[in-house]
């Protein structure tokens, strides 16, 4: 989209497969969010792989020495609670909204769903504070501008559409000079490339497609930047289906994509 236009993709190839994954952050819009040491959980891992990769870096966001909070309870926390000790932090505090899971599978998730259980990665094990069930409701700032806390709440679930409520009595401030948001992803990136190809989005944001095909001539689409963050096996599945769709659309044939029936796979 920039170094190589749309256009010399189109007249070089004879098909292109966009797997630009859903790169673009779910924001934290609270109180304080404009506060230096406020910072998506990808910005401060990409630096670091930088760095280790031999990069000079004259701006690296650093957790050395600093209390450091982890907002999110997934794999993209569970690197920054990694990165944060490795770089010396003081110490390191990951927050997830919702109650801690069983330690084993339970009967609500049976086999072929993805398990809900809890799940501790090497990077817990180096160290760090777990919270659950707990809202970020406010950063909190020097006269500086400098984040120096986190005000947070304990929440109960009621289930269903009724959501969480607040507890009484249980807001406090955490010390925090380094907060990290991994709260997810939403949609792609939607860059140069996507406007010269002439790709268009659905209500999520995500590359609209109709059997891996979008409605650019000879543009397709597969993975996260199809149907949103999910799981690496997704990924996988997704990448052999494009594939045998544009090797149908090549050859001029019918499409071959297909899953078992019941394997809970479906092909949109």
């Amino acid at each position: 989209g920039e170094d190589i236009p749309a256009s010399q993709l189109r007249d070089d190839y004879d098909a292109v497969v966009l797997a630009i994954g859903s790169t673009v952050p779910r924001d934290l819009p609270i109180q304080g969010r404009e506060l230096a040491g406020v910072h998506f959980a990808m910005d401060f891992l990409t630096q670091q792989n930088r760095e280790v990769d031999g990069a000079s870096l004259a701006h690296k966001l650093k957790a050395a020495g600093k209390d450091v909070l982890v907002i999110g309870g997934g794999d993209t926390g569970a690197d920054c609670v990694g990165t944060s000790n490795r770089q010396g932090a003081r110490s390191v505090t990951q927050l997830e909204l919702l109650v801690q899971p069983p330690a084993e599978r339970d009967a609500s998730t049976p086999w072929p769903m993805w398990p809900l259980r809890l799940r501790t990665s090497t990077s817990h094990e180096e160290g760090c504070e777990r919270q659950w069930a707990v809202l970020t409701k406010a950063f909190l700032g020097d006269k500086a501008g400098q984040l120096r806390a986190v005000q947070v709440v304990d929440v109960t679930w009621e289930g269903g559409a009724a959501g969480f409520t607040e507890v009484p009595g249980t807001t406090r401030e955490l010390p925090c000079q380094l907060a990290l948001l991994a709260v997810g992803f939403v949609s792609p990136e939607a860059g140069e490339l996507s406007r010269q190809l002439g790709t268009h989005t659905d209500a999520r944001g995500n590359i609209a497609c109709r059997d891996y095909a979008t409605d650019s001539p000879k543009v397709f689409a597969a993975g996260d930047a199809r149907r949103g963050q999910s799981l690496v096996v997704w990924a996988i599945a997704e990448g052999r289906e494009v594939a045998e769709r544009v090797d149908a659309f090549l050859m001029g044939g019918e499409t071959r994509v297909g899953v078992a029936k019941g394997s809970g796979l479906e092909v949109v």
